[in-house]
C-alpha cells in the first residue's frame, strides 16, 4: 500500500514540533516557522497513529562530521559537509530523520555507500515508531578522491541520494 503522505508538509509539522521542544528546554528564542494547515496536522496524526504497516517516511537525510551528543541540538546534525567536499579517508556519518507509525519497527532499510558506480559498503539501519522523530546516525568511511554518493535504501527502492566530493 502506498502512502499518499506529503513528505514537505511533514517537515513543516515537525519543524513546528521541534521548534515546540527547544522552547520547553528554555533554549534561546525560536526562529518563526510557517505554521501547517490543519489538514498538513491532521495526516500527519493520522499516519503516526494510524499508518503501522506503511513503512516510514524519510524526512530528511544528509552527511555529517557531528552529531550533537547532548546540550538542546542533541541527536541533531551540527556539522554538515559542504559542497566544497572532504578530505579521502575520512569517517562522516549519514545523519537521517524518520516519521515511523507508533509502535513499528523497520529493519529493512540499508545505506549504501557508492564510489561512483561501485558499491563500496553497504550497512543495515532499524528505526522504530517511539515518538515524533525517529533519528539515526549512520558512520561510513570515504576511502579514496573521487564522487562519492551515499544512499538510503528500503529494500530495493531508492529514498534518498547524498552526492558528496571526496579530495
Amino acid at each position: 500500500m502506498k502512502s499518499v503522505f506529503n513528505g514537505s508538509v511533514l517537515c513543516a509539522v515537525l519543524g513546528v514540533a521541534s521548534v515546540a521542544g527547544a522552547q520547553e528546554a528554555a533554549a534561546p528564542a525560536a526562529e518563526t516557522v510557517k505554521a501547517p494547515s490543519a489538514d498538513a496536522v491532521r495526516d500527519t496524526w493520522n499516519f503516526f497513529y494510524k499508518g503501522q504497516g506503511q513503512g516510514p517516511v524519510l524526512v530528511e537525510a544528509k552527511l555529517c562530521t557531528e552529531v550533537a551528543k547532548d546540550g538542546p541540538n542533541k541527536y541533531e546534525c551540527t556539522a554538515e559537509v559542504g559542497p566544497e567536499g572532504i578530505k579521502a579517508g575520512t569517517t562522516v556519518m549519514l545523519w537521517q530523520s524518520y516519521l515511523v507509525p507508533q509502535g513499528d519497527s523497520v529493519e529493512d532499510l540499508t545505506v549504501q555507500v557508492k564510489q561512483g558506480a561501485t558499491v563500496r559498503e553497504t550497512k543495515d539501519v532499524k528505526v522504530k515508531g517511539e515518538g515524533w522523530r525517529a533519528r539515526q546516525w549512520t558512520g561510513v568511511k570515504l576511502a579514496k578522491p573521487g564522487n562519492w554518493t551515499v544512499v538510503v535504501m528500503r529494500g530495493d527502492q531508492v529514498l534518498k541520494e547524498v552526492p558528496v566530493k571526496v579530495l
